[in-house]
């Protein structure tokens, strides 16, 4: 498997402008469209611009995989369908980057093993959907393995295809997993935007713990098709990016149904909202302070803020993974059979990975050890804890919102990161369970630091709230703007 820096950088054309003023870590989407519509910026500008960040930053971040060697290709057939009229939209020459359990055609989807290494004929739904829009393929993000879902004692943004990723705040500081990938390299201004995928907090903790913007959407509204599963019960891609705007942006054509999430966020949703702030106090101290600043920015905007907490999460937790053990194994053993010259089962893996000279170097694979011993879906056990575990997570939240009248429920998304260290990730601050279990929309976004660390605030309420966590996370953004591009400093001061 080539490294970023081995990738030939797409048939480099004419590089961007020397007098070309482009900012790529303030820049919007919207604001790119408009000089590209204006002349004075070209896709293949962009693109270019952005594999020169690759080739260059992402020596310390380490979170690009593979650049597509067509990118440049991609940006300049933009730039002639703009040039004629026929722009397709909002992403069309926008690049993306896109996790690495993604079928992609023509680059590897790994998701983070080298037992993959035989790339997918076809592209996954969604990246169908990103190519319809016109928006540059740039590359994909290296993850951790198997979605954090070899072990209990796996270490996040760890992969033995793409080896570590940094978070590029401080580098010696992990990016949390599993699209750890995509956050740390959109927080880096390698790609305007990315595609991760969540199971359970993969999605918004490493966007909070690399301080940027990351929406895990209702379950099923974006296709899983052609996505390496954990548990397609629970898996949804969404989009990671610098800004509100652009996630929506990009949400608008993963979920291909003609709904427009940029539609809302004009408005202003917090005057005389009603939100529920679960602080999970006492976790961490920074994050309790980071959380208060907030609800006092919600107050000063006119919000009424109403102290909550959410039933039943030590049971969800108990019962929730044994199910997606035994789902991992059905789910995992289904997708391998549309992949030839893979593994097929999860037995083959564990014998791969017993005669790799990499894959275990790190961490074991016990989870995989329960996952071959785990029993089909038609089992009783199974099915009641699957049932279980999804029922006290959506009562989790729509009782809470019932009982207080609310419009959404604020949390701390992480703590400040922790020092990658491979002895596992600490059992810390979290608050993704109800949402990522329930298959409900949760958003988190930038919200204020600890020293040179970002931290986060969740958006959560019901299913199909999409929207509406959405201008919720875009009024907070305007209200107290905290995101600020990463200093790589290579350990705390």
């Amino acid at each position: 498997m080539s490294s970023p820096s081995a990738v030939p950088p797409a048939r480099a054309e004419a590089g961007p402008r020397p007098d070309l003023d482009l900012d790529l870590d303030a820049a919007t989407i919207p604001q790119l469209v408009d000089r590209m519509e204006s002349g004075a910026l070209t896709s293949v500008e962009l693109t270019h611009a952005y594999l020169e960040r690759i080739a260059t930053v992402d020596r310390q971040v380490r979170s690009v995989l593979f650049v597509h060697p067509e990118a440049l290709d991609q940006a300049a057939e933009s730039d002639r369908r703009r040039a004629r009229g026929q722009a397709l939209g909002s992403m069309d020459g926008i690049p993306v980057l896109i996790k690495d359990n993604i079928d992609t055609r023509g680059l590897g989807t790994t998701a983070g093993s080298r037992a993959l290494h035989v790339p997918p004929s076809d592209d996954a739904e969604l990246v169908k959907r990103l190519r319809a829009a016109g928006a540059v393929v740039l590359g994909k993000t290296n993850m951790s393995e198997w979605g954090n879902f070899r072990s209990a004692w796996s270490t996040s943004g760890w992969s033995g295809v793409g080896g570590q990723t940094n978070n590029p705040h401080v580098l010696d500081r992990n990016p949390c997993g599993s699209s750890s990938g995509s956050g740390a390299a959109v927080a880096a201004s390698l790609a305007q935007v990315a595609v991760g995928t969540e199971t359970n907090g993969s999605i918004v903790c490493p966007s909070s713990q690399s301080g940027v913007v990351g929406f895990k959407p209702t379950h099923g509204t974006i296709s899983g098709h052609g996505i390496v599963p954990i548990s397609t019960r629970q898996d949804t891609a969404g989009p990671v990016a610098r800004h509100v705007v652009d996630a929506a942006i990009l949400m608008s054509v993963l979920a291909g149904r003609g709904v427009d999430y940029t539609a809302a966020l004009a408005s202003d949703p917090l005057h005389g909202a009603r939100v529920g702030v679960w602080r999970r106090a006492g976790h961490d101290a920074e994050a309790d302070r980071v959380v208060q600043e907030a609800v006092d920015v919600l107050g000063r905007h006119g919000a009424t803020v109403v102290e909550v907490d959410l039933p039943y999460q030590a049971r969800i937790e108990a019962i929730g993974l044994p199910a997606l053990v035994a789902e991992f194994k059905h789910d995992l053993e289904a997708y391998l059979r549309t992949r030839p010259g893979v593994p097929r089962t999860v037995r083959e893996l564990i014998e791969f990975n017993e005669a790799d000279p990499v894959e275990l170097s790190r961490f074991g694979q016990d989870l995989f050890f329960e996952a071959e011993k785990a029993p089909p879906l038609t089992d009783p056990t199974y099915l009641d804890q699957r049932r279980t575990a999804t029922d006290l997570a959506r009562r989790s939240i729509d009782e809470v919102i019932e009982a207080h009248r609310l419009d959404v429920i604020m949390a701390p998304t992480n703590a400040p990161a922790w020092r990658t260290d491979y002895a596992g990730d600490p059992a810390g601050l979290g608050s993704a369970t109800p949402a990522a279990v329930s298959g409900y929309p949760n958003v988190t976004v930038p919200a204020g630091f600890s020293g040179p660390l970002p931290i986060g605030v969740s958006f959560m309420a019901g299913r199909g709230a999409d929207a509406a966590v959405l201008r919720f996370a875009a009024a907070f953004e305007r209200a107290a703007p905290a995101r600020r591009a990463p200093a790589y400093l290579p350990t705390l001061p």
